[in-house]
């Protein structure tokens, strides 16, 4: 039997390979080495001082502190084990929507597949759930090129239909199946089908209880078109998802400034709810350069203090 792997009509290889080709030029090293877990346990790095206790390793021990205080006091370690990542990736109808070089869909699958490249190391895996018009699609853990390779070679989602399950209820069902603390990083462009632009949004909870377990980051998808309307005349908008219209005068420019208004309102009220729960928030633009900003993003983070800081017992 031939073990050969099928032949790409895709065009998913050139693909995977000039994004493989991005990564090792623009990205690598940002995220190799070990990854530092949420928990204390066995370790290279001092995270927390306290007295010692039957059972504690004595080669922590810090000698300066067991002399003021004249008593044991040893520090433990935070934890570093081999990365679990989960991507759950928005594939809705809403993401099927585009007026530069790409739509929504194409950034996010391109994103999730960097994510891949990114986490890539021995031991490491990354699962992907996506939220399409036919519910949650689970796709198991593997290798982060070989889950890269995968999403790039997959056939696009619906491009409109209705969702069954909401990001809300995706969050939940993701945070209840895999436990383990790792990196969860979601894609979508968060629009609520309903239309809701102010909070609270029906993802914020769920969002919130990830993040208290997990380290979170949201990737929002944009397009430049959802933030501006340009004067082009009579125009019918169609919701994707519902199929409803709507025709819009944009030569008035009161209704060109009504939208920029309610659209940087929902930016606005968006990154305050991903603030809230505490998960990092990369907000990227299908005309933008999504190397950049993924760069800088992942250096900002690397500053930033680690979540439960050294403290010390009295």
């Amino acid at each position: 039997m031939s073990t050969a792997p099928p032949a790409d009509r895709s065009g998913a290889l050139p693909r995977f390979r000039g994004l493989d080709l991005t990564v090792r030029r623009r990205l690598d090293g940002l995220l190799h080495g070990d990854h530092a877990g949420l928990r204390l346990g066995p370790g290279g790095e001092a995270e927390e001082l306290t007295r010692y206790l039957p059972g504690h390793d004595v080669r922590r021990i810090d000698w300066n502190v067991t002399a003021r205080a004249r008593e044991p006091h040893v520090w433990l370690t935070r934890a570093e084990h081999e990365l679990s990542t989960w991507l759950l990736l928005d594939q809705s109808p809403s993401m099927a929507f585009g007026t530069t070089t790409a739509e929504k869909a194409e950034l996010a699958t391109t994103i999730a597949g960097a994510v891949g490249l990114l986490t890539d190391a021995p031991g490491n895996r990354l699962g992907v759930l996506a939220l399409t018009t036919d519910g949650l699609v689970w796709h198991r853990p593997l290798a982060g090129r070989v889950a890269a390779q995968r999403l790039l070679r997959a056939a696009p989602a619906t491009r409109d239909g209705e969702v069954p399950l909401g990001l809300a209820e995706a969050l939940t069902v993701l945070a209840r199946r895999h436990r383990r603390p790792g990196l969860r990083v979601v894609v979508s462009d968060l629009l609520d089908p309903t239309g809701t632009l102010a909070r609270p949004f029906d993802w914020e909870d769920p969002l919130r209880r990830l993040a208290a377990r997990h380290d979170v980051v949201v990737v929002e998808v944009l397009d430049p078109r959802e933030l501006e309307l340009p004067p082009v005349g009579q125009l019918v908008l169609v919701d994707p998802e519902s199929g409803r219209q709507r025709e819009v005068s944009t030569g008035d420019r009161r209704v060109r400034s009504a939208y920029a208004v309610a659209a940087a309102a929902h930016r606005q009220q968006t990154a305050a709810a991903v603030a809230a729960a505490r998960a990092g928030h990369l907000l990227l633009r299908t005309d933008g350069d999504w190397v950049r900003e993924l760069s800088r993003f992942i250096r900002s983070r690397r500053r930033i203090p680690a979540r439960h800081p050294a403290r010390r017992s009295s």
